[in-house]
């Protein structure tokens, strides 16, 4: 059985190479931006509803995502839409 030692060198070594690889992909897709990706206590916040309701809206497709590494990203745009498309004109506020 061998024995593999990684060293922080070695590390440093992938992190760069790592980096350099992750700002070519953005480069070339000038389209992918992540300024305008937001994690689920953000969304949470703004629209005002529990982690539970999250998952639903996730569950159901409801609510686009992203999960990367673990963590949960969605599209800002994607939600303004989402609400505009649902924006209800009753004045009573009753569905």
């Amino acid at each position: 059985m061998s024995v593999n030692i990684v060293t922080s060198e070695d590390l440093g070594r992938f992190r760069e190479s790592l980096l350099k690889e992750l700002t070519e992909l953005l480069t070339k897709h000038k389209t992918i931006s992540i300024d305008h990706w937001i994690k689920s206590a953000e969304v949470m916040d703004q629209l005002g509803i529990s982690p539970g309701t999250l998952q639903n809206f996730r569950v159901n497709g409801t609510l686009p995502f992203s999960k990367l590494g673990g963590i949960l990203f969605y599209d800002q745009a994607k939600i303004d839409s989402i609400l505009r498309e649902n924006e209800s004109s009753n004045q009573n506020g009753v569905l």
